[in-house]
């Protein structure tokens, strides 16, 4: 398996927590899926020609090194990326109860033909870097967070699942090494205004927190005190759509979620994200992922 080989998995799989797709060769996403009462550890070796990135989409776990000597931490809506090419750097990961993370892993050589044309970008891709090892933590973006859960709860035929994870692999890479903070400004001129951007980030705060009953885009724009085009302009060249597509999407991914969750029933979650009738919900659900929320549970279970 190109220096990748797993250890105990048969006995992961049996726990129902792991699965494994091949995007390209050597090129892989890993899904820890602990829905039990317990914590789960799982181990499988990498070698040191990978590079490889974690990502918790819900509630947390742990990377353990030498001999159990080190311990690193990985939290909800959280990142880690971790490279280091002067030794083999194996995975064991203990999943604690009720979390999902999502791991990426590919060569390294595989990943610089990614940035071939810009691979200054990157720092760690820099000839004086390119063979230290590489640690980091970051918090996972919304748009992030949006394409982790598609990869997490998808419903897909089985023939297409390989090209919708492959897209979704490159997409949740680009995503990463585009983060708000590194958006170009000179390519963009609105996001100069550092005062601006504080105020695009508020009005996503808001709509998020307000999202069962959000204000309108007129009172929106007087609340963050900025004028309505600005308003528009600038959250879609920041969080790339229009505001009410972004918080349509935002509520679609978490009703999801309670879906998954098993905690809660149909009409409940509606009214969760925000519809008043359980029918509204439905042809929402339906219209963004191509299946009502029935038959998504049901394929959960499936």
């Amino acid at each position: 398996m190109n220096n990748l080989s797993a250890q105990n998995i048969s006995e992961s799989i049996a726990q129902g927590i792991y699965r494994e797709t091949v995007i390209e060769d050597g090129f892989f996403i890993l899904k820890f899926n602990n829905d039990t009462d317990e914590s789960q550890l799982f181990k499988r070796d990498v070698s040191s020609h990978y590079i490889q990135f974690h990502f918790c989409v819900k509630g947390a776990g742990y990377f353990v090194f030498n001999d159990g000597n080190y311990r690193l931490p990985i939290q909800e809506d959280s990142s880690l990326l971790l490279y280091n090419p002067k030794r083999d750097l194996p995975i064991e990961m203990n999943v604690e109860a009720h979390s999902w993370v999502i791991s990426v892993l590919l060569p390294i050589e595989k990943f610089h033909t990614l940035f071939s044309k810009e691979a200054s970008y990157i720092s760690f891709l820099s000839d004086e870097n390119k063979d230290r090892k590489y640690y980091k933590d970051a918090k996972i973006s919304p748009s992030m967070a949006i394409v982790l859960n598609q990869l997490m709860n998808y419903n897909l035929h089985p023939s297409v699942k390989p090209l919708y994870f492959k897209g979704k692999a490159y997409e949740l890479l680009s995503l990463y090494f585009n983060r708000e903070e590194d958006v170009d400004v000179e390519q963009c001129p609105f996001l100069m205004d550092e005062l601006n951007v504080t105020k695009i980030k508020q009005a996503k705060q808001i709509i998020i927190a307000r999202m069962t009953e959000p204000p309108t885009l007129k009172e929106l724009s007087e609340e963050i005190q900025l004028p309505l085009n600005k308003l528009k302009e600038g959250f879609k060249q920041i969080y790339g759509a229009p505001v009410f597509t972004f918080l349509s999407d935002y509520k679609m991914e978490v009703a999801r979620q309670l879906l998954a969750s098993g905690s809660y029933n149909v009409n409940e979650v509606g009214l969760k994200v925000g519809y008043s009738t359980a029918s509204h919900f439905i042809a929402a659900f339906k219209k963004k992922f191509g299946t009502t929320p029935k038959k998504f549970v049901i394929g959960l279970s499936s």
